[in-house]
């Protein structure tokens, strides 16, 4: 992981809907709530956080000062070359590279059509699929 990327946040900055790097992977925010710094003590922050790549979920209380890392997510469109049976390969429709990324599990693909990816700390994970190349750009 290299500073382009990822930037960092102040953990009482984050919201519900952002992705941060937690144990080295990219999770996204379900809820956020942030607690009153008391007396003596300083504001903790207790989120609820899913994994991109796996889907599992996890608690975690941090104080409100920790700093976190949000990954910078390249959204790109691909074309499905050939399918295997736990991968695709993929061409990116701008540079035209070949790559290999993992079936997602709810989504069904077929060779020839175009899917929309994320690119984030150097994997590569399958968003969804799209009709066709054209409007790359609305997500």
């Amino acid at each position: 992981m290299s500073e382009s990327d990822v930037r960092p946040i102040k953990a009482n900055n984050i919201k519900v809907g952002n992705y941060i790097v937690h144990d080295g992977e990219v999770y996204v925010v379900k809820s956020a709530k942030t607690s009153k710094a008391g007396k003596h003590g300083h504001a903790k922050v207790r989120m609820d956080i899913e994994n991109l790549f796996t889907g599992s979920k996890k608690n975690i209380i941090a104080p409100g000062d920790d700093k976190y890392m949000i990954p910078i997510i390249e959204k790109k469109v691909a074309q499905v070359l050939s399918l295997t049976p736990d991968s695709a390969q993929l061409m990116d429709t701008e540079t035209y590279e070949t790559f290999e990324a993992a079936l997602p599990e709810d989504i069904t693909l077929e060779e020839g059509g175009y899917v929309d990816i994320w690119k984030v700390l150097g994997k590569t994970v399958i968003r969804g699929t799209r009709a066709d190349a054209g409007n790359q750009h609305q997500y």
